[in-house]
């Protein structure tokens, strides 16, 4: 088999989840699996976690919370849609009994004209300081005022959305606290949810009813850096094609982007970016071989990388290297290509071979 191999440990899911019900206290476990499941599944991960005690679950777009509505099958959790009540969605949302996250005073209107002469629930989006979706404060107070635009609607669930949580000390945090607060109190009767993974660990004055982990959860650090709490769910492998010797001032892949500066012993792996390995890890990237960190040479290209073994007798073709896993946390394979876990994971291509572990 020359495949990438990835491999998907849920009990690893599992104890991540375990981990943040503990942070949480009180507060349910609401987990994003948007995007998916953050490229590792979503119909797989929310199986899971419902096993584990989860009852409801976070999506961005209809067509996710169409497809983890299917996945869950008789299983009756509260799916609610991030993107809310879009044009042209209402009877869908209402078909899949799925629940809108109302992000304008339109989606409003448009949602309490679709309950008719019945109610529909639905959770109301306060931005709080991020400025993306939400209504603003003074939107809040207009929509409360006049209560028969929400005549027909259950408002059960007021969210926002943290913009530096994974910067503790930053101060939009106790910003968006205080905003929070104050625009939530305008839904008494609602039940109420701002913290995201990194917003659990900020503690107990962010946690309300219910949060909403994400990334924690698969693995990745709440500070966008490895936190040893967090057990690794995607193991990303590959095996080496061939081992060669590159002679000292010879270049390896495309653009020479590397030189050798004295004669290198290589191995050639079958993974590249069309497996979700990012273009940028190199030059600063590594992988995990035979008890040690192996540095990329060259660029990473579609199909093949390229990486060190001078003085290492265990690499020969068909000897599995990790790229992502135990080994070589996420973050810090994330961190090598400038960016994030969260990119990273949801990048992870189809064409990897598929192996999960503890499924029930």
């Amino acid at each position: 088999m020359t495949d990438a191999r990835l491999t998907l440990d849920l009990d690893a899911l599992a104890a991540n989840y375990a981990l943040l019900k503990t942070q949480a206290g009180d507060a349910e476990l609401a987990p994003a699996v948007k995007a998916d499941g953050y490229g590792l599944g979503a119909g797989l991960v929310a199986r899971r976690l419902w096993d584990e005690g989860a009852r409801g679950f976070y999506v961005a777009r209809l067509s996710e919370g169409v497809a983890l509505r299917k996945a869950l099958g008789e299983r009756e959790a509260r799916i609610h849609v991030l993107d809310g009540a879009t044009p042209g969605s209402g009877p869908t949302l209402v078909q899949a009994g799925l629940i809108p996250v109302l992000n304008s005073l339109p989606q409003v209107e448009a949602w309490n004209s679709q309950a008719g002469r019945g109610v529909l629930e639905a959770a109301i989006h306060v931005d709080t300081g991020m400025n993306r979706l939400g209504l603003r404060h003074e939107e809040a107070a207009v929509l409360t005022a006049s209560m028969d635009r929400l005549k027909h609607l259950n408002v059960s669930l007021v969210v926002s959305h943290l913009a530096c949580a994974g910067e503790p000390e930053h101060p939009l945090n106790t910003r968006q606290l205080t905003r929070f607060r104050d625009a939530s109190a305008l839904f008494p009767n609602a039940r109420k949810s701002l913290a995201n993974s990194a917003g659990v660990f900020l503690g107990g004055d962010y946690h309300f009813d219910q949060c909403r982990p994400g990334i924690a959860l698969y693995g990745g650090g709440p500070r966008d850096e490895t936190d040893t709490r967090l057990k690794a769910v995607a193991t990303l492998e590959a095996p080496i094609l061939q081992v060669r010797v590159v002679p000292r001032g010879e270049s390896i892949g495309y653009g020479a982007a590397f030189t050798a500066s004295e004669t290198t012993r290589v191995a050639v792996l079958a993974c590249g970016y069309a497996d979700g390995v990012l273009r940028g890890s190199s030059p600063a990237g590594h992988v995990w071989f035979d008890g040690a960190r192996r540095r990329l040479l060259g660029r990473v290209s579609m199909d093949l990388i390229a990486i060190d073994v001078t003085d290492c007798d265990a690499a020969r073709p068909g000897a599995l290297v990790e790229l992502i896993g135990p080994n070589l946390p996420v973050d810090e394979a994330a961190a090598a290509a400038d960016t994030t876990a969260y990119e990273l994971l949801v990048r992870l291509a189809g064409r990897a071979r598929r192996v999960v572990l503890g499924e029930a």
